[in-house]
């Protein structure tokens, strides 16, 4: 097919063109003469100098791509046109004229249908300019409002992803052969430097290939660094600038980071205080080119960052400062950026897995409440505390070596470790509501630490890992046993007293639901306010409230409001008590009431204990009750070669609950 511009008309002739023009006499005469097509599209000739700009644009990857394009424009064509690249958004922007018919716009778009490039490409349209596509997809709304179309694709329509590298390459690649076609229309394409680029193009493959064999060692590189910076940034200079400009959008892309892109040169002039890891591009340089980039690697060494660097095969010893070198083969000083790309892209593509990599305790961690979520409610941390210790101990160790620093946050990391002491054992519940402001439950702690481990793997999930964009919040199904806890009466009794749901602790709620099956009747209440630290000498007691047989007793803090006696020992203890009254032989249960780790209050409930229970019953009430069946077990086999269960049954509930266990003891002693 063959092209021409005949007073200023494009003309086409060749084969092909006629076709739907058979039989159609009327039409053919309208647009054939000749043999030649008329177009009926005005042309304007680069040669002839009616063309005097050249502007590519693009949008992300693309708009890198083109400025790849136009540097090779203007080292082909000098000041013959003013060559610029600019984002599309740009130009729809700031960069409309009235008349743009000196302007070629070449136009770069992986999918066709960037909206931000089409719209810039209607505007220059509008205006008379002149329009030329590097696309992948054809029949996209870009090929239809371009001029002319160089594609990248093989001939199958294929939509690539946006992160596609391919795409760049493609791009790339496309926008040399494009420079060298306008500088040869413009007659300023020297031979030889036309033949040293279309070798240097051809040879790029097969470099290509022995970069991405180097895999291996790019992938011990990457997680040797990436995990323990949180400020990273890309630097080039010439040409290697594009790769910066390039990798900046990968890492971001794969890695979910903010990247900083400077000149090699101006990187010392801004920010060196947050020593990032700086990935620095400098294939392809020689003489003081290279010698000026080994300085300013060294430099960023000074200042505590970790440079490491892509560099020409036989340079790596130039740059001594560097944390790891990355060697690349040199094919042309033109186009070994397109080698620094490559390597970094493997480097991005190693440290999204090197991130995503360290949320694998959380998974497994995350895995293991699943499985614990079988049994029964109230003994999960139990199922769940050997299962987890394997994952909890590699994050926990992972934390120590500063391996989660460059993408989880420090809350998130906190509250984790903090929540697997918890549901390990190290960590008593107790303690749970001064670090977390709430009562800590098992219920409690394994749905925290199910929300935490959530919010961390995706803080570390990277987008190589399906699991990104299926992670979900396990929902155990164990919230229901602290309302199950709440509707034994004893726990009811409590709080109807007056007792706040979120002043008692878990081992108090657990206690006061083993003591429920020895409580046939609470028949009154009275509540205690505690005025400072009941671990000091000057803490004290007085009445807030009674109910039932309370009601007009005389209490001893009435006259005495020291913090004393029994009532001393739940308040420092923190232990539900039973006791039985020494003067009155009253019994009672005493109940603390904790806040912030300390003990605030106590509700005394006036209880009516059974006389005796049945020995299985009993046992199980003495197991649940400040361990004192195994105290009573150890007393009795001090003397005794065993302990008869059976006995619990002929002795009173009372006695069993509150005497010392030595008196107790007696009743299996051998008469």
């Amino acid at each position: 097919m063959e092209v021409d511009l005949v007073d200023g008309e494009i003309q086409i002739r060749g084969a092909g063109v006629a076709r739907g023009y058979l039989n159609r006499p009327e039409l053919t005469a309208e647009r054939f003469a000749g043999g030649v097509y008329r177009t009926g599209d005005r042309g304007r000739r680069l040669a002839d100098g009616s063309i005097r700009r050249v502007v590519a644009i693009g949008q992300g990857t693309a708009a890198v791509a083109g400025e790849a394009l136009v540097d090779t424009v203007r080292s082909l064509v000098g000041d013959r046109l003013v060559a610029e690249a600019a984002l599309a958004t740009e130009v729809s922007g700031f960069g409309m004229r009235t008349d743009m018919s000196d302007t070629l716009v070449i136009a770069i778009s992986q999918s066709g249908t960037t909206t931000d490039t089409n719209r810039s490409v209607d505007l220059v349209r509008q205006r008379r300019g002149v329009v030329v596509s590097i696309v992948n997809r054809r029949n996209s709304d870009l090929v239809d409002r371009s001029d002319g179309v160089l594609y990248t694709s093989d001939g199958r329509d294929v939509e690539m992803s946006v992160a596609s590298t391919k795409a760049f390459y493609a791009q790339v690649a496309a926008g040399f052969l494009l420079a060298l076609g306008i500088a040869a229309t413009l007659g300023t394409l020297d031979p030889e430097r036309e033949y040293e680029l279309l070798t240097a193009l051809r040879a790029l493959p097969d470099a290509m290939a022995a970069v991405v064999a180097q895999r291996s060692v790019i992938s011990e590189i990457a997680p040797r660094h990436v995990l323990s910076r949180r400020s990273w940034a890309v630097v080039g200079n010439g040409p290697n600038h594009i790769a910066a400009r390039e990798l900046r959008i990968k890492l971001s892309e794969l890695c979910y980071k903010a990247i900083a892109c400077d000149v090699t040169e101006d990187k010392k002039h801004i920010d060196l205080s947050s020593e990032p890891l700086t990935l620095v591009c400098a294939a392809g340089l020689s003489g003081s080119n290279i010698d000026d980039v080994a300085k300013e690697v060294a430099i960023y060494r000074a200042h505590r960052g970790v440079p490491i660097v892509i560099a020409s095969e036989g340079h790596g010893a130039r740059f001594g400062a560097a944390a790891d070198v990355i060697s690349v083969p040199q094919v042309h000083p033109d186009v070994d950026f397109v080698l620094s790309t490559l390597a970094g892209h493997l480097f991005c593509y190693e440290a999204a897995l090197a991130i995503d990599a360290t949320a694998r305790p959380l998974r497994e961690a995350r895995a293991a409440i699943e499985a614990s979520a079988g049994g029964p409610v109230d003994d999960v941390l139990v199922r769940l505390g050997p299962a987890i210790a394997g994952p909890a101990q590699r994050f926990l160790g992972g934390l120590r070596a500063n391996r989660y620093d460059t993408s989880l946050e420090a809350s998130t990391g906190v509250q984790i470790a903090s929540l697997l002491r918890y549901a390990t054992g190290i960590s008593p519940l107790d303690a749970y509501e001064l670090e977390h402001g709430k009562v800590g439950t098992p219920s409690t702690v394994v749905h925290d630490l199910t929300a935490a481990l959530t919010r961390g793997i995706e803080e570390l999930t990277r987008p190589i890992d399906a699991i990104k964009h299926q992670a979900k919040t396990v929902t155990v199904g164990i919230s229901r046993s602290d309302e199950s806890l709440l509707q034994v009466p004893l726990v009811s009794a409590t709080l109807a007293a007056g007792a706040p749901r979120d002043g008692l602790s878990y081992r108090a709620l657990r206690t006061l639901v083993v003591l429920d099956a020895a409580v046939e009747e609470v028949t009154g209440y009275t509540r205690y306010r505690i005025e400072g630290d009941p671990n000091g000498p000057d803490a004290t007691v007085q009445v807030i409230d009674r109910g039932g047989v309370a009601v007009g007793l005389v209490s001893r803090v009435d006259t005495d409001p020291r913090l004393t006696g029994t009532k001393h020992r739940v308040a420092t203890q923190r232990e539900v008590t039973a006791v039985r009254g020494r003067r009155d032989g009253r019994t009672i249960v005493m109940v603390p009431e904790v806040k912030n780790n300390q003990t605030v209050g106590v509700t005394l409930l006036h209880v009516r204990f059974a006389d005796r229970l049945p020995a299985p019953v009993m046992r199980a009430v003495l197991e649940g009750y400040q361990g004192r069946y195994s105290a009573l077990v150890d007393a009795v086999t001090e003397t005794e070669a065993t302990f008869d269960d059976d006995r619990l049954a002929s002795v009173g509930v009372v006695d069993l609950l509150t005497e010392p266990v030595y008196v107790l003891a007696e009743h299996w002693r051998t008469r």
